[in-house]
Formats: C-alpha cells, sequence, structure tokens
C-alpha cells in the first residue's frame, strides 16, 4: 500500500477492502481510517483498517479487514470484513483507538484522510440505505 506513494494503486486488497467499506459504511459519515501494515503469509496478503464513523454525538468504530491469494489456483480471491468494534461519545476517539492498538500488538497505524482513502471507490459503491429503489421512499413512482 506505501509503494511508490500510492495509497490504494488499481487492483489492490487495499482498493477492494475501500470499496467493501462504501458499501456498508456511509462515507460521508467516515471521519477518519487508519491502516495497518499488510502481511503477507503463505501466500497470501492480510490487511486491517479501522474506520472511525460520526453519527450524530456518537463515534462508531469499526475493523475492516482483507484478504487476498496471491499464489495458486485461487489467486485474486479476495475475502473481506467489516464489523463494528466499538461506540462512545464523539471526544472518545483516544480511548477508542487505544483498545484497538492493544489488540493489534501495540502498532501504531498510519492515519489518512477518508477523501483519500475512499478516492477510487465509484459512486455505484454505496452503502444499501443509500442505494435503494425509488419506489422505496413510500412515494408512488411515475409509470
Amino acid at each position: 500500500m506505501r509503494s511508490g506513494g500510492v495509497l490504494n494503486p488499481p487492483a489492490t486488497g487495499w482498493e477492494q477492502l475501500a470499496e467493501q467499506v462504501a458499501r456498508e459504511i456511509p462515507v460521508a459519515d467516515v471521519d477518519a481510517v487508519w491502516i495497518f501494515r499488510a502481511i503477507k503469509h503463505e501466500g497470501k496478503e492480510f490487511g486491517t483498517a479501522v474506520i472511525s464513523r460520526t453519527e450524530g454525538e456518537r463515534r462508531r468504530i469499526y475493523t475492516a479487514r482483507f484478504a487476498v491469494t496471491q499464489k495458486g489456483k485461487e489467486r485474486g480471491k479476495f475475502e473481506a470484513t467489516v464489523a463494528e468494534i466499538g461506540s462512545g461519545p464523539l471526544d472518545a476517539v483516544g480511548e477508542l483507538m487505544a483498545g484497538v492498538r492493544r489488540r493489534m500488538d501495540d502498532e501504531i497505524p498510519e492515519l489518512v484522510e477518508p477523501a483519500r482513502w475512499f478516492a477510487h471507490v465509484p459512486p455505484l459503491a454505496l452503502p444499501a440505505e443509500e442505494a435503494l429503489p425509488p419506489e422505496a421512499d413510500g412515494q408512488p413512482q411515475p409509470s
């Protein structure tokens, strides 16, 4: 991810992970993204990002993880999970991140601006609640 100074070079696990996050979390609510060093092990690359989302007077913290198979018959196979791991008042981000760092072996993650993290995400990768069909808003649709 850090090669050549490009955050999400095309066809990387990081790019695919950002797209997955955009499908599950409203991008406009994301106020910070932290990324941990990717790890390569047994023909796969693994990466973890921590996402901070503000929602009213609360902050929600998510982990987003990916695994990409780099060798073998399943080369290119991408798997990802996005899970909420905590929430608290808006000003509790330091405490929430301290808990995340304890679980991640005290590695200090890299803070990335959300606009940079999601810059390559196509508009079609919207969260489900933003991508509802027109008739789902309860208003009659012209025929």
